[in-house]
């Protein structure tokens, strides 16, 4: 790959319309290499058969496609699959969880390497902020996953916050929905948040996606020392923004909830919960919680989450408790990383050595 060229993957209609103009070529030429690109998924700009020789000569001197293929993977015991996808970002890596379930299979997509918002209970949070993905990279773990074609949901749940590089979060999801794109409806599609100021309301008004709020405690005090992003826009401040939106028909929210045992699942909590979604369409996701190191938060166990879930759901809150997948390699909510142990994969497993420009997956 000549890292001069420019990518395709994560241009807009637009964009691309603009390009051709440029390069001399009929505006039609847009349309064709948006279908190749998201319809048509090529691996190489020589696959674009309906454009002329000439013209994809032309497109080959400026651009490539972009695909970058997934560098390691590991298979759970419960059939999810976590894959490792190199990114435009110097020797830096995000894992993103593919989740088959019966008739069923949702792709858990990262869009930042590492995160900023260092919430106490996430392991992402522990690795540090290490750069924003491009929307080419968001696309890419779609574009490239082995089990593409099966796919019936993405969830922006994986590495980093989504709200804090929502640019690339609009435009991935925007190529995801729009006709010359996936053509995918926004309704197979949640991004998740802790609540950003502006940002979640900038999301709200440009994107018809689902929205997942991280709450973990109705309680702005405790839930600061959980999620210190609460400091900048509390868990009241993010209901009182979402009641000003109709979730009453297909967009939906929700709430995530990890459980802690005797901290956050208590009866005193569960009256709390009621209280701050009181009128609000939502609906609220239990979650179990995995162990992460030098963390001292103790799990719920089944009996109290399902206390907690039975009522929720009797005073109004529609209420469950999510399945936890992918423990066994790490896959599970909170608990992806690329830190130094993926590079220490990554430095055996191909036999990169101290100062080298490092493994680069296949390109197209």
């Amino acid at each position: 790959m000549d890292s001069e060229k420019k990518v395709l993957m994560g241009m807009t209609l637009a964009e691309l319309k603009s390009a051709v103009k440029e390069m001399g070529m009929p505006q039609f030429t847009a349309s064709q290499i948006a279908q190749w690109l998201y319809q048509r998924h090529v691996g190489s700009i020589d696959e674009m058969t309906n454009i002329s020789k000439a013209n994809r000569e032309k497109l080959k001197e400026q651009y490539e496609v972009g695909a970058m293929e997934p560098i390691d993977c590991q298979k759970s015991k419960d059939g999810t699959i976590k894959y490792l996808f190199p990114v435009r970002i110097a020797d830096k890596y995000v894992e993103t969880v593919y989740i088959p379930d019966n008739d069923r299979a949702t792709l858990c997509v990262s869009c930042q390497v590492g995160c900023k918002m260092n919430c106490l209970f996430c392991q992402t949070g522990k690795q540090g902020f290490e750069g924003n993905l491009t929307a080419a990279d968001i696309l890419n773990q779609i574009y490239a996953l082995p089990e593409r074609d099966t796919l019936t949901n993405i969830v922006f749940m994986g590495q980093g916050e989504p709200m804090d590089n929502l640019d690339a979060v609009l435009r991935a999801t925007e190529i995801l929905t729009a006709d010359y794109g996936w053509a995918w409806s926004p309704r197979r599609i949640t991004v998740s948040s802790v609540g950003i100021r502006n940002k979640l309301r900038r999301f709200l008004n440009e994107s018809e996606c689902h929205v997942a709020i991280s709450m973990h405690s109705p309680l702005p005090e405790q839930r600061q020392t959980l999620m210190p992003a609460e400091k900048q826009m509390g868990i009241e401040e993010v209901v009182g923004l979402l009641r000003q939106y109709d979730f009453s028909h297909q967009r939906r929210c929700s709430f995530e909830y990890i459980c802690f045992g005797g901290l956050n699942d208590t009866p005193m909590h569960a009256r709390e919960i009621v209280k701050l979604l009181q009128g609000l369409e939502c609906r609220v996701n239990l979650i179990r919680f995995h162990e992460i190191p030098d963390v001292d938060l103790p799990g719920s166990d089944e009996k109290r989450m399902e206390a907690l879930r039975d009522y929720l759901t009797a005073h109004g809150v529609f209420t469950t408790i999510r399945a936890s997948r992918g423990q066994d390699i790490l896959a599970a909510c909170g608990l992806l990383s690329t830190a130094a142990k993926n590079e220490k994969r990554i430095n055996e497993r191909y036999g990169r050595k101290k100062g080298s420009r490092g493994y680069h997956a296949r390109r197209y």
